[in-house]
C-alpha cells in the first residue's frame, strides 16, 4: 500500500543528490514519494562513463559473463561478439517473466532511485544513458509496470528486465494513479490499445544490425492485426519506425511515438538511429521542471548493458527501505503509547532508571527507557529523591512485564531497526553487480548479489517486532484490570455488565496473530535449487521485506488498540496528568465512554501514530 512520507523536506529543498555513495534512507523516501527529484552528480556520471570504457576494453580481451556468455546454467555457452547486443535484448525479453500483483508506484520509484544510485558507483560497466533514463523517469513522474513475484534474493531479475524493456521503449511508461494495459498470454502488450506507447529507437536499427558499439537490431517487423490495429511481431517490439502516433494512451499509460522521438532527436544532440539517442535528454527534464506528457528518451541497448542492469536486488531493497522506514515510525510512536499506559497504571519508574541501563549498555534499551522518562518528565534516577528508590508502602513492588521489561524488549526492536537501516544504506550505495569492476580497472566474478545480510536483518526485525507487539497486547490487557488501574473493569462506565473496551483485546490479538504468522517462518530459512543446480541457494530478501510490511501493518493495529485504551484510562483518572502526548491524543480520539462501536477509534488512533512519533 502506498503511504505518504514522514520525512518532511526542508523549505526549498527539492533535489536529492545521487552520487553512488551518499544516498540516505530519508532521501530515498522523498524520491519514492515524489517530494524531491534526483540530481545526478556529474563526477559520478563521468565515473560510469569511464567504467564503460574499461568494460569495453576488458570484454575485447576475454569472456565476460552475461556479455560474451550465456547466464545461469548457460554460463559456459559462448556468444559471438557480433551477437552480444542482440543477446542482451534476448536476455531482457526472456527474463521479463514476473507475475502476481502490480507493485505500487511508490515501491517502483524507490527501486529506480536505488538502481540509478548503485550504477553511479561505477562497478557495472553499463552505458551512462541508463542512469540518465532512470533518473529522468523519477523527475517526470512515470514508472514501469513491475510484478510482485520473480526475485528470490539473488537479483531482482524479472523486475529489472521489465524495467529495462520499458527504458528501451518496448513496454509502456505508467503514471502513479492508473494500472497498465494487461499483457496478452504471450507476454506482449497490445500497442494499438495504448496509443502513443510504441517503442523508441532503442530496439529499432536496421534489420540484422547489432554490435558491441551500436544499438540492437532485429529482422522482425510489426504487423497489422484485425481492424488495422498495430501489433508486435512474435517475440519482438514494434520495430523499424512502424510505430503508433505520439501522445498519451489510455488513462495512466503514456509512451513515446515516432513523432515525439523524431522531435526529441531534432531538439537534442542525439540521432534517431545512432548510439547517442539513449544519451539525449527528454524534453521537459530541465531546471524548469517536466513538461506535461514528457517521457524519458528511449535508451539504445549496447553490448553488456542487459546483465549490468539486471544484476541487483534493487526491488528487494526498495521494499525493505519503505517497510523499514514505516516500522521506524511505529517504534518511535510506541514510546509515546507505552508511556501513556505506564502513567495510566501508575507504574514504577525504576525499570526506566538510567543507572539500570548503564549496567547493560545496549543502545536500544537505554534509548527506550530514556524516551519514556522524557515523555513523562521522570528523573534519570528515582533514587535521587533520597529514598534509595525503594517503593513507598502500599505501592506495587514490581509491575507486569509489559511495563517492567519494556525497555529491554522494545530496545531490541530499536536495535534491529537500526541494523536494517545500516544494511539498506550500505547496499543502496555500493555496486553489487556480477561481474563487478573495481576502481583499479579489474573485473571480478563473485556472489555479492546474494542478499543474505538484507534478508537476515529483515527477519530479525520481524521477530523483534513480534516481541514488542506482544508486550503492547499485554499492556492493553493490563489497562482493563481494576487491580492495576483502580478503574472499572475494561474501562466501562455504563450500567452493570457494560463491556467498555473489552473487544479491543480480541482485535489486538487477531492482529498479533497475523504479525506472528509473518515472523514465525523467517524468509531466509527458505531454500531453492535453480538453473540446473548451479544456483543451489537463495536469500529471499524480497519475501522477507513483504513479511516486514505485513508485520508492520498488523503491529500498527495492536498499538492503536493500546493507545485507545490508554487515553480512555487517563481520561477516567481523577486528575489526568498534564502530558503533551495525552493532550494531542485526547484532542483527536472520540470522547464517548458509553458502549459503542470502536472501529472508528482504532482507525483514528492508527492515523495518529505518525504524529506521536514526532513528539
Amino acid at each position: 500500500m502506498d503511504v505518504p512520507t514522514r520525512v518532511p523536506p526542508q523549505r526549498g529543498d527539492t533535489r536529492v543528490p545521487l552520487d553512488g555513495g551518499g544516498l540516505t534512507l530519508p532521501a530515498l523516501i522523498r524520491l519514492a514519494d515524489g517530494t524531491a527529484v534526483p540530481a545526478v552528480d556529474p563526477g559520478a556520471l563521468d565515473r560510469v562513463r569511464r567504467a564503460r570504457e574499461t568494460a569495453d576494453r576488458l570484454a575485447a580481451t576475454g569472456r565476460w559473463y552475461g556479455r560474451g556468455t550465456g547466464v545461469g546454467a548457460h554460463r559456459s555457452v559462448a556468444v559471438d561478439p557480433a551477437e552480444e547486443t542482440a543477446h542482451g535484448l534476448r536476455l531482457l525479453r526472456s527474463h521479463a517473466g514476473g507475475a502476481g500483483p502490480a507493485l505500487p508506484a511508490r515501491t517502483i520509484r524507490a527501486m529506480l532511485a536505488i538502481r540509478a544510485n548503485q550504477l553511479l558507483a561505477g562497478g557495472s560497466g553499463i552505458h551512462p544513458s541508463f542512469v540518465t533514463a532512470l533518473t529522468d523517469a523519477l523527475r517526470l513522474g512515470v514508472h514501469p509496470a513491475v510484478n510482485e513475484y520473480g526475485g528470490v534474493g539473488t537479483g531482482d531479475l524479472t523486475a529489472l528486465a521489465q524495467t529495462g524493456l520499458t527504458l528501451l521503449g518496448e513496454r509502456p511508461w505508467l503514471t502513479p494513479d492508473h494500472p497498465a494495459t494487461p499483457p496478452r498470454a504471450d507476454g506482449t502488450v497490445p500497442v494499438g490499445e495504448r496509443a502513443g506507447t510504441g517503442p523508441g529507437p532503442g530496439v529499432g536499427e536496421a534489420p540484422g544490425a547489432g554490435s558491441a558499439s551500436g544499438g540492437v537490431g532485429t529482422a522482425e517487423r510489426a504487423t497489422v492485426g484485425p481492424g488495422g490495429v498495430l501489433e508486435e511481431a512474435p517475440g519482438g517490439g514494434v520495430l523499424g519506425g512502424e510505430r503508433p502516433p505520439s501522445g498519451a494512451g489510455p488513462l495512466g499509460v503514456v509512451g513515446v511515438g515516432a513523432e515525439q522521438t523524431a522531435q526529441a532527436a531534432a531538439d537534442l544532440t542525439g540521432t534517431v538511429d545512432g548510439v547517442h539517442v539513449g544519451e539525449a535528454r527528454s524534453r521537459g527534464v530541465g531546471e524548469g521542471g517536466p513538461a506535461a506528457g514528457a517521457l524519458p528518451a528511449p535508451v539504445t541497448l549496447r553490448a553488456g548493458d542487459a546483465l549490468a542492469l539486471l544484476s541487483s536486488n534493487a526491488l528487494a531493497l526498495a521494499q525493505a527501505a519503505l517497510a523499514g522506514h514505516e516500522t521506524e515510525l511505529l517504534l518511535r510512536a510506541t514510546h509515546v503509547v507505552a508511556a501513556l499506559s505506564l502513567a495510566a497504571v501508575s507504574g514504577s519508574p525504576e525499570a526506566y532508571a538510567a543507572p539500570v541501563h548503564a549496567l547493560r549498555p545496549y543502545p536500544g534499551p537505554a534509548r527506550a527507557a530514556a524516551e519514556v522518562r522524557r515523555l513523562l518528565g521522570l528523573p534519570d534516577d528515582p533514587a535521587t529523591g533520597g529514598d534509595n528508590g525503594l517503593p513507598a508502602a502500599g505501592r506495587r513492588i514490581q509491575d507486569p512485564y509489559g511495563f517492567r521489561a519494556f525497555p529491554q524488549v522494545h530496545g531490541a526492536a530499536l536495535d534491529a531497526s537500526a541494523a536494517l537501516r545500516r544494511i539498506v544504506e550500505t547496499e543502496i550505495n555500493c555496486p553489487s553487480e556480477n561481474p563487478v569492476l573495481t576502481p583499479d580497472g579489474h573485473l571480478y566474478h563473485h556472489g555479492g548479489f546474494f542478499a543474505a545480510p538484507l534478508a537476515l536483518a529483515l527477519d530479525g526485525l520481524n521477530l523483534a517486532l513480534l516481541k514488542t507487539a506482544q508486550l503492547s497486547a499485554a499492556r492493553l490487557s493490563a489497562l482493563s484490570r481494576p487491580d492495576l488501574t483502580g478503574l472499572p473493569a475494561f474501562l466501562a462506565t455504563g450500567p452493570a455488565g457494560s463491556s467498555g473496551t473489552m473487544i479491543l483485546e480480541y482485535t489486538a490479538n487477531s492482529a498479533l496473530a497475523e504479525l506472528r504468522s509473518s515472523a514465525a517462518a523467517p524468509a531466509s530459512a527458505g531454500h531453492a535449487v535453480l538453473s540446473h543446480g548451479l544456483e543451489e541457494a537463495a536469500g529471499f530478501a524480497g519475501q522477507a521485506a513483504r513479511q516486514t510490511e505485513r508485520a508492520r501493518a498488523a503491529y500498527a493495529t495492536v498499538l492503536a488498540c493500546e493507545l485507545v485504551c490508554a487515553v480512555r484510562a487517563l481520561r477516567l483518572h481523577p486528575e489526568p496528568p498534564a502530558l503533551p502526548a495525552l493532550a494531542l491524543a485526547a484532542a483527536v480520539l472520540p470522547t464517548g465512554l458509553e458502549d459503542r462501536p470502536l472501529t472508528g477509534d482504532i482507525e483514528t488512533a492508527t492515523a495518529l501514530l505518525p504524529r506521536l512519533a514526532e513528539l
